[in-house]
Formats: structure tokens, sequence, C-alpha cells
């Protein structure tokens, strides 16, 4: 039987699980969507000059390094001066995005400090981010530079006042004991004369700097020139190219407090100069170190310390270098802060920066320790100093121009006239009676100019002054070393410039000299005279001596070279390049620079002294120490000759030519030249005699070939006068001259023939001779020849010689002879010649007599060629 199972009854569930999937991603899509809006980010609008440097989806800002935005949009603005730039900021930035904040695009920059931005070279331009305070803001001006970043918390940030800002520059560093410790992290312009430089102290070097520190600039190089060497000095190769600072540190003081402010000084001597002394108070604590210390509102000095003395509270204090000459016995000293009444407030500032010590000047030497006051003293006297001045020209001032030291007003102008004699601008001036300290013995006035211009390597400086100044000039007063004050009436100089003052007061320190020269030597006034290339003087004036026909040059030599100016001194003039060629190499010497420019005159000193006073200035530095003479030539006007020709002896260099003139009638040249010191005493007889040797072409050859290249020179011989001479006339050709006792006789023939000077005289076919010249007789009838036969030949002539013309080829024709041909040497036949033969042994009774005179025959006799008598050179 089959079983029937009963039916098995589920009772349904009221909730399936699987609707719990829907509503899970119900709530997961809400939570995306709300985080998505959290998270948008925050959309900011920045305007900028340009776009350059942007993309949209590219460029990101950045904060630290660390990505906090993106540009989604550039577009113009609606006045067309610039770009809006639309950004969209991370959510985490949004409390940062204040009405303070600032951004900047980041770009790479190279300068001397370094490179900025190198990031950027890889990552493409960004835009920088610095957050500030504020309420929320979406709209930004871009700022043009990187604002200055403020340091945290172990940093220090100083601020230092100058006048210009020379060579510094962003990123210029900060030096203490030369480590770098710090760096220029923005300047700004306070008003038209002062600047404030703000510098970033590492936060490991903060304690370094202290209320009293001092800073300097250390920029470029410091060069330190005197006799006894060039000292460069520069902090680091950072500072010379980009410019830098350095401070000083005292361990004693109290560490300066962030933002304080310093001074800037030029230099460390500026820095650390000035005047030391002490001021004694009761106590006040308006009173701290570096409080300044103020006259007429300038700042000459500060407060170096504070410390408890017996006697109350002693106030360490300091006057800077260039204001020291304002301290005086009876100076005044009081402490002046914000004044507050019922006009309203003075100097509010002060209320700040603390009270300040106000000064005046007074009389006498300074003290070493003064009181300080609590209001201001009476003036000690009213009583102004009247003085004059007095100045070669008017430098521009009137009744009324302002006197100034330091740019402070001491006095003024009461009137301007010229002297009695017209000569020079005198001025009557008043000084007020705190001032009348400063003016001591040797002080004098330097007018101001309107408008300066200041160029070097730094750059270019212009300075103007006010519109008094301009109007009606003012006065600047140059404080002498000297202690002993001027009384009412006394006078002092004016010069237009400081560089006219130099010169005055350096002319005052020169040693007179006059030189002679033939020429001005390339010298002007102002030209540099040296001493082994260092300027030991200058040339004073160049005047012409017409009656002298030569230049008169007036030099000033420094009074600290005075022991060079000995009777071995001698001076030359210098060539802007020297030259030197020789076998051993090439030698090269340059002239300073001002002086290869405006010519220039050395000064040496000889072993011996000089023989002419050591008053000529000579051509060259050879000339001025071998001693040279100056001669005087005329020649002809046809004679070609140039400067630095030779002048010769024997063919050995004696001399030079210095210069070369056409005479006004244009007959003769006129030849200034020198002999060489040690052979000028050779050369100076009356009756030497100098002569032109020239290239000479002829059949025989060429004569002084030499010539064709180096040019025509000078062929000297001496004399044998007593009397000497420095002025000669000089030959065309040269002169025959016995120099080593040849025997010397004359000859004489119908006609000239081809005789000439220099035609040789042969015996048996040997050159034994010459003829030195040439001249027709007094009564016309002949020639009349002075020949000389060499001293070695000289026993061969005696009064039995004869002589006949060799010139040229003869023929004898016969009609049973034939033709016959008589010749001699290939130079008789070109140039001809003289034969000569003796039929006599030489003995003292047929010697030649001065004078003697042989008829020279026209033709050869046979019989002389067989004349052959045995002669001897012992003959005397």
């Amino acid at each position: 039987m089959t079983d029937v199972q009963a039916p098995n009854i589920v009772k349904k569930k009221l909730f399936s699980p699987i609707w719990l999937l829907p509503i899970i991603a119900l709530a997961l899509g809400a939570w995306l969507g709300v985080k998505s809006i959290k998270e948008s980010g925050l959309e900011v609008r920045i305007h900028f000059p340009n776009a350059n440097g942007m993309d949209i989806g590219k460029t990101l800002v950045k904060y630290q390094g660390l990505t906090v935005g993106k540009v989604v949009d550039i577009s113009i603005d609606e006045q067309l001066q610039g770009v809006n730039v639309d950004v969209v900021m991370d959510y985490r930035s949004s409390p940062f995005v204040n009405e303070g904040t600032k951004f900047w695009l980041v770009k790479p920059k190279a300068s001397i400090t370094g490179i900025e931005g190198l990031d950027t070279l890889f990552s493409g331009n960004y835009i920088s981010i610095l957050p500030g305070e504020g309420e929320s803001h979406s709209y930004f001006e871009a700022e043009i530079t990187a604002p200055v970043v403020i340091p945290g918390e172990s940093e220090l940030i100083v601020d230092l006042s100058s006048e210009r800002l020379g060579s510094l520059d962003v990123g210029s560093p900060l030096f203490y004991r030369q480590i770098p410790v710090g760096q220029v992290i923005g300047y700004r312009l306070d008003d038209a004369n002062s600047i404030t430089i703000t510098a970033l102290i590492q936060h490991q070097y903060a304690n370094l700097v202290k209320v009293d520190s001092q800073f300097w600039n250390v920029s470029g190089l410091s060069v330190n020139a005197s006799l006894s060497g060039i000292e460069v000095h520069s902090e680091s190769l950072a500072s010379l190219l980009a410019g830098g600072i350095s401070f000083s540190s005292n361990e004693a003081s109290e560490p300066a407090k962030n933002q304080q402010r310093f001074s800037l000084y030029d230099s460390k001597t500026d820095a650390f100069g000035g005047i030391e002394f002490s001021l004694l108070t009761d106590g006040d604590e308006a009173v701290a170190s570096n409080s300044p210390i103020m006259f007429r509102g300038i700042k000459i000095g500060h407060i170096t310390n504070k410390e408890l003395t017996e006697s109350g509270v002693t106030l360490q204090a300091k006057i800077d270098n260039k204001y020291k000459a304002l301290l005086a016995d009876t100076s005044s000293f009081w402490l002046e802060g914000a004044e507050i009444s019922l006009n309203g407030v003075r100097h509010p500032e002060r209320l700040l920066t603390g009270s300040v010590i106000n000064f005046i000047p007074g009389t006498g030497k300074p003290r070493q320790q003064y009181a300080l006051l609590t209001e201001k003293p009476e003036p000690l006297s009213a009583q102004k100093l009247l003085l004059s001045l007095h100045s070669d020209t008017n430098p521009g001032i009137t009744a009324g121009a302002e006197l100034r030291y330091k740019q402070i007003k001491i006095g003024s102008v009461i009137s301007s006239q010229l002297n009695s004699e017209l000569t020079e601008v005198m001025y009557e001036i008043e000084v007020d009676g705190d001032f009348s300290t400063l003016m001591t013995q040797d002080s004098y006035f330097v007018a101001e100019s309107a408008l300066s211009v200041e160029a070097d390597l730094n750059g270019v400086a212009v300075k103007t002054r006010d519109l008094n100044t301009l109007l009606q000039g003012a006065l600047s007063l140059v404080k002498s070393e000297s202690e002993q004050l001027l009384n009412n009436n006394d006078s002092l100089h004016v010069f237009a410039s400081q560089s006219d003052a130099d010169n005055f007061f350096s002319n005052k320190q020169l040693i007179k000299q006059q030189l002679t020269s033939k020429d001005a030597a390339d010298v002007s006034k102002g030209s540099p005279v040296y001493y082994k290339k260092m300027q030991i003087g200058q040339v004073e004036a160049v005047e012409w001596q017409r009656d002298q026909n030569n230049f008169l040059i007036d030099i000033g030599i420094q009074k600290a070279f005075n022991s060079l100016l000995t009777e071995k001194t001698v001076y030359w003039r210098n060539s802007a390049l020297s030259i030197n060629a020789s076998l051993s190499g090439l030698e090269v010497e340059m002239a300073p620079l001002e002086g290869a420019i405006k010519g220039g005159i050395t000064l040496g000193l000889l072993d011996e002294p000089v023989t002419d006073g050591g008053r000529h200035l000579y051509d060259s530095k050879f000339l001025a120490l071998s001693q040279s003479k100056t001669i005087s030539l005329t020649f002809p006007a046809s004679v070609s000759l140039t400067e630095n020709a030779s002048i010769k002896y024997l063919g050995h260099k004696v001399g030079e030519v210095q210069s070369v003139e056409l005479s006004k009638d244009l007959t003769k040249l006129n030849v200034s030249a020198y002999l060489y010191g040690e052979y000028a005493a050779n050369f100076n007889q009356k009756d030497a005699s100098y002569s032109i040797v020239n290239a000479k072409v002829s059949l025989a050859g060429i004569e002084a070939p030499e010539t064709l290249i180096t040019g025509p020179y000078i062929s000297v011989m001496p004399g044998h006068s007593t009397e000497v001479t420095s002025n000669f006339v000089g030959l065309i050709d040269k002169p025959f001259h016995n120099i080593d006792n040849a025997l010397t006789f004359t000859l004489t023939d119908n006609q000239l023939g081809s005789v000439s000077v220099g035609t040789a005289l042969f015996f048996r076919g040997v050159k034994v001779g010459q003829i030195d010249s040439y001249q027709l007789l007094k009564d016309g009838t002949g020639v009349e020849m002075t020949a000389h036969v060499d001293n070695q030949f000289s026993h061969l002539i005696n009064q039995t010689s004869v002589f006949w013309d060799l010139s040229g080829l003869k023929f004898n024709l016969g009609l049973f002879s034939g033709a016959r041909i008589e010749t001699n040497s290939l130079e008789s036949i070109l140039v001809g010649g003289i034969g000569i033969a003796t039929k006599e042994q030489t003995s003292p009774s047929n010697m030649l007599t001065p004078q003697h005179t042989f008829m020279i025959h026209n033709k050869l006799k046979e019989q002389w060629l067989d004349w052959a008598p045995k002669q001897t050179a012992t003959i005397q």
C-alpha cells in the first residue's frame, strides 16, 4: 500500500537579506557624493600682468614644495591690463587662503648670487603661495617679485639702514669672520636719502647678532697702495661677485631682537672708527643699548653699552668717524622722547622706538665723560665767527649760500666781490657759534654740485642737491687735522671741486724742476713723472722758448722722493710701447696706461754725476743712461735723411739723428742729433767732419749697399782742433782722412777724364792707393787731384816715380805692323785707374816732400816697365 507523505509547511520570512545590497549602495553613493563635494576644492582668481610661463591644466600651485592647487583657466581681464588666472585650490588649503595671502610666479632666474627656481627647469613654472591672515578671500593680485619670507621662531631678521645699495642684491651673503651666516632677503627705499636692507640670519648663528653689533659692506676689493707695496683684500669670491655684508659680535652684550635696526657702514674702518666716550645719568629705562645720538635729525652715533656704576648708570657711546670733529669740551647731550601736548604729539614714532639722545657741539678739545641732561640746554654762545674766503674763480656761489659740514648747515655766505687787484673772488661768511671749533688752520671749502655723477664697477650713482644749492650754490667744509682755531677776519681757500683742492695741496708738496727739450716730447700739463713705473710727480707746464728754439718743461716731484734728486739724476720721455728684438728673444715693455695715453717722463739714476746738469729731457732711456750729447748739423736740402738715422765712425754707431727739419728758405736741412756719451768727446772738435753716406751704383760695383735697406746715414771723422763746438756743417761727399799715416801727394792732368773720387792707383797691377778729391787749378789750365798711397806701400813711391792713365782700351793700328790692343785689369777698363812705376830705389834724398806734385802721362812708355829697383820698407 502506498504511503502518502504529509506536506511540509514552511512559514514565509518577512525580510529578505538581498535587500541589504541596494541600501548599502545608496549609503555609499551618498557618502561619496558628500566627500566629492567636500573635496572639490576652492576656486580662486589671481590677477597677473601676463600669462607668460603658465598653461591651463599644467601650471601648479605649490607651498613649501607641496602641490596645493592647479590652474584651470586663463582669461584676459576686462580692462585689458593683464590676465585672470583661475585656480582650484586643495580643500585642505582653505584655512590659508585669506586676505593677506600672496601669490607669485616662480621662474628660473640666474644671477651672480646663484640660480633661483632651478626645479622649474624640470617641472615647469609654478605659482608659489605665502599664507596670510584675515578673512577668506577669492580674488588676489599677484606679486611681481617674491615677497620677503618671514623667518621661523629660531631665525633672526635685522634691518640695515644705508644711503646707497651699491652692489648688494637679494641673495648677497652675510659673513661673520668670513663664514656665511645669512643673506639679504629684500630691500626697500624709505625716502630720497635712505634705503632699508632686510637680512636674515640662520637660526644657529642668530645669537651672534648683539644690540651693539656693527655691520659694514664688504663688496668688491679693498686696495691699499703705498711705497711698501699694494695690499688687496676681499672677504670672499661671493662678496667680490655679488656683494656682501659682515658684522661684529660682543659676547658681553645682549642678543639683538627680531627686526632690530642697525646702520650699514661703507667699510670696516667707518664701522669701528669714530670717538668713544661715556655719558653719566641717574638711570632712565628709556635709554637702551644702540639708542641713536642725533644732531639736527641726523644720526651721528649710538649707545654701545649700558652698565651700573657707583656714581649711577654709565652709558658707553660712540660718535661715527665722519662726525667726530663735532665733539668738543663744551658739547651737550640730553634725552628726548615723544612729546605729548594739547597741540598734538611730536615724534610719535619714539613711542615705539624709544627715546633718542640729542647733541649740540661746543668748543675745545673733546672729553672722555659728559653728563646726560634731561632737558635741552641753553646755547652757550650766539656769537658768530666772521671769516673771509678767496678763490681763483667764482664756482657759482652767491650771497645767502649755505655753509655745510657733513651736509649740516653751519653758516652762510654774506657777500661776494672781486679783490682790489681783480685777481681773486672774495667771500665774506659767518659761521654759527656752535661750529666755530670746526674752523681750524688749513681747513678749506669746496663748492657743492647741484648734480653729480659717479661711475664705477658697481654702477652709476647720480646725486642731486636741494633747490637752494641749484640757485645759490653751497660750500662744504673740509676740516684739517690742525688744532689751531681761526679768529675773526681770518681767511680760507675755496675750490671749485675736490680734485682742484687735491691738486692745489699736492702742488704745495712738490719740488719744482725744469727740463729742456727740442720738442714737447708728447707731454702736457698733468702728464705723470715715474720712477721705476711708480708715479712720483707730474708735469706742471710746457712752454716754448723762441730765443732758445726749444721747449721748457716744468715738473713737480713729491717731497717724499727728494732723495732721488741728485747730481746723478737724468730724465727721459716714455714710450707707450718699447720692443727689443734679438736672437735671445723678444722683449716688450709697455708704459703705464696713464703715461701711454697722456705721455710721461721717467726719472733714472746714473752711477756717475751727469755732465749737463741733469736738466735735459732725453728721447729714450738708452740716450739718457749713456749721457748722450746733442749736436746740430746743416746739410743741403737735396740730402735724403730721416729721423733715427745712424751716425757712424768706421762702421761703428756712435750716435743717431733726433729730428730733421727743412729750413724756412727751403735751402738747407736742419738736423738735431745725439752723440753717445762715451764717444762724444772724440767728435766735437771744430774741424770734425760729418758727411752723408748713400748707396752709389757704378760699373765698379755698389758703394755702401747697406743703405739701400737702412737708408742714408752720417759718417763722422774726428778733428784735430782743441776748440770744441756743437754746430757743424755737413758734407755731401765723404772727405779723406789720413788715419793710418798714408803717403799723400798731388797729381795734375789737362783733363779729368774717367778719373773720379775713389779711382785706384796700381803698382804692377796691385791697388796701392786711390784718388781722394779733385778740383780745377786756380788758373783753369788743368785739374788738380789729391791722392794717397797706403802706408804699407809708401816706400814704393819717391820723386822718381811716374804716373800714367790706365783707363779703358788703347788701339794702335799700323799699315805694316797691324792692329795692337793694350788693356789692363777689368776694373781699370770699367772705372779707370792710374798706373805707377818707380825708377830708383827710395832713399832719404828722393823721398817725397809734403804736397809733392806729379803729372799724369797719357800713355805708358815701354822703358817704365823695365824699372825694377829693389825697394825696402825700412826707410824713415
